[in-house]
């Protein structure tokens, strides 16, 4: 039995509140669950000290038994202190993609065709003046 910590959802509607719960990963988002280990209130402001409240003990024993936390909580985990959430890092992201390098390099090829362009007038001119 695969077995998730994950978030389910309760409260009303725009007042979302959310229990923290050890659920097979089968089960409904909000349907059964095994065991209740939190609360997260995303309504309370979040340097509010009931915002998100676990029971550390709890959770290392179903995280030894086999239980997976999902990435909210396992976010939840690592601001408590229970487990280290690896950094993502994708480099590549953050660039440009494809047409809009083919115009940038377009861009620079322009400028310096237009920077050539205006240094050879000028080359000829110190030419022309070198001769008289």
């Amino acid at each position: 039995m695969a077995l998730k910590i994950r978030l389910a959802r309760g409260g009303s509607k725009k007042r979302p509140y959310y229990r923290v719960v050890v659920a097979d990963v089968r089960s409904p988002r909000d349907g059964r669950f095994i065991d209740k280990v939190g609360s997260y209130n995303p309504l309370l402001p979040k340097d509010h000290a009931e915002r998100v409240t676990l029971d550390v003990e709890r959770i290392q024993e179903w995280v030894a038994k086999g239980a997976v936390p999902t990435d909210r909580v396992l976010r939840f985990m690592d601001a408590a202190g229970i487990a280290k959430r690896p950094a993502r890092n994708n480099p590549k992201k953050g660039l440009p993609g494809q047409r809009a390098q083919e115009r940038l390099e377009a861009q620079r090829q322009a400028e310096e065709d237009a920077k050539a362009a205006a240094a050879a007038p000028a080359e000829e001119a110190a030419e022309e003046a070198a001769e008289a």
